[in-house]
């Protein structure tokens, strides 16, 4: 094992010492040691703080048993937002080797490609606040959110096989998108899927709900940049101090959750079948050059097509709002054009140097973003000097940020970062926590205008029941798997 940096030193409080070493104040080593069985050890890119909230210690037992996955490269990772999850820790990072490695639904989540995207506008908080409310419940009316939200498009199901074909493009072809839009996605909005593969079932679960908002800690927000700490990366994203920009988070509704759920229970079989070992069930995982894992590959990327389709589908209805609320175009006037979509739900085969040799590998990302860097071929063409754009959401209360891919992120975690602030509290401790507190007008009280389906669901994502947006992206920074960029803060919310 190589890792870059100071040699480990045990030098954590008391409490942690009895499992990890401390590499610098933004690296931690669980030993492989630690538990008999571990392939290799876990990186945790964290600060002491952070290690001792709530659910750390059952988010770093799940660092140790993704380590039991046949074919992990180096080691199991996890990013500075972990808390637990399904059988991966949220925020969790493994490569395994394409010739003899696995691939595992756990490694990916129920919610398949949910991502993040940024759009710019040429406004300023001082142009847009007289018709910020205005324009907060004209997003609200037209951008359906929450459990069960219906879309405004009805599709049959061959419009739907060819959403999960095609992901954006079939936006684009059906003019909700501009050409443009393609070029700032990740993998440009499709990967190679094959909607045979998703069951009918799913396609049924997932037609109503194409271009709408999940619930829980889904949201869209209107933004204000304000402040800038890399100029060339922030002039290469058309970003400035004052600027209004505009957060989407949602992924693959209804029909991702179906389609992970439909291939668990075939390789849950196939695990058993191949004779695999793992220490928890929920890590059930399959060959990936088996029959069983290729399918779920191809299946999980034609759920991820329409995750991408509809995170297109609802910038396309937040332009129109914004064009209907402030009487401007928002191509030629607003210039709404979209800064960058980034996957933070999924598995991809990818080309990694290990040991000097150039290897296939799968990268599963969950609760994780790719963080890119310069010159990588995968880095859209305008972006090629700085890197990828990282997009880091905080909670509804405070900030979040832009960050950029860095050389670093390539050696250290397969050039891998997280996808945001991470909880810091259960949805259940949350609304225990603020039990007789009005969130939305607290969050009035700041300037920040919020429409929700279930208002009294605030409570599950205020501030309290996430870490620190702040310390977060600064493990990053600090490590050098992403540069930090810009802030935002947020003043207009819409929920689920």
């Amino acid at each position: 094992m190589t890792i870059h940096g100071p040699s480990a030193q045990v030098t954590a409080k008391p409490e942690l010492n009895r499992i990890l070493q401390r590499l610098d104040d933004y690296r931690w080593v669980l030993p492989q040691e630690y538990k008999a069985g571990m392939l290799v050890p876990g990186i945790i890119f964290s600060n002491e703080e952070m290690l001792e909230g709530t659910g750390q210690h059952e988010a770093i037992e799940q660092v140790a048993n993704v380590a039991f996955l046949p074919g992990i490269e180096r080691y199991s990772l996890a990013m500075p937002d972990m808390h637990s999850g399904y059988g991966f820790p949220i925020g969790g990072v493994a490569a395994t080797r394409v010739e003899d490695g696995v691939i595992s639904p756990a490694g990916v989540g129920f919610d398949i490609n949910c991502g993040t995207r940024v759009l710019r506008t040429n406004l300023t908080e001082a142009d847009i606040s007289p018709k910020l409310k205005g324009l907060v419940d004209q997003i609200f009316r037209d951008v359906p959110a929450g459990m069960g939200a219906s879309g405004r498009l009805r599709l049959n199901m061959d419009e739907i096989d060819a959403v999960l074909a095609s992901g954006a493009r079939w936006a684009l072809d059906h003019a909700y998108a501009w050409p443009d839009d393609l070029e700032a996605m990740e993998s440009s909005g499709a990967l190679a899927g094959d909607p045979d593969l998703v069951s009918p079932k799913a396609k049924r679960r997932g037609a109503p709900q194409l271009g709408t908002l999940g619930s829980g800690n889904h949201f869209l927000e209107i933004q204000v940049v304000d402040e800038v700490y890399d100029r060339q990366a922030a002039a290469a994203m058309s970003v400035t101090v004052g600027q209004v920009l505009v957060f989407i988070h949602t992924g693959s509704r209804g029909l991702g959750h179906q389609t992970c759920q439909d291939h668990l229970d075939v390789i849950e079989e196939a695990c058993v079948r191949y004779g695999i070992s793992v220490p928890d069930k929920q890590l059930a995982c399959a060959p990936i050059r088996s029959d069983e894992g290729q399918k779920y590959l191809a299946a999980m990327n034609a759920a991820a097509n329409f995750a991408y389709c509809n995170r297109q589908l609802i910038t396309h209805w937040v332009r129109e709002a914004f064009r209907r609320v402030l009487g401007l175009d928002p191509r030629a006037d607003l210039d709404m054009s979209l800064i960058y979509d980034v996957s933070h739900n999924t598995a991809k085969i990818e080309e990694h140097r290990v040991d000097g040799e150039l290897k296939e590998l799968c990268v599963h990302r969950k609760g994780a973003t790719r963080a890119f860097p310069p010159g990588h071929p995968d880095v859209p063409a305008k972006y090629q000097g700085i890197g990828q754009p990282v997009l880091v959401p905080g909670d509804m209360g405070r900030y979040s940020y832009i960050a950029r891919g860095t050389h670093e992120a390539i050696l250290q975690t397969w050039g891998s970062t997280c996808h945001g602030a991470g909880r810091a509290a259960s949805r259940h401790a949350a609304k225990r926590m603020l039990k007789g507190v009005n969130v939305r007008q607290r969050l009035a009280e700041r300037g920040i205008c919020v429409r929700a389906q279930k208002p009294g669901a605030l409570a599950e994502e205020a501030s309290e029941a996430y870490k620190d947006v702040a310390a977060v992206i600064d493990v990053l920074d600090g490590a050098g798997i992403a540069k930090k960029v810009c802030r935002m803060r947020p003043i207009g919310v819409v929920k689920g």
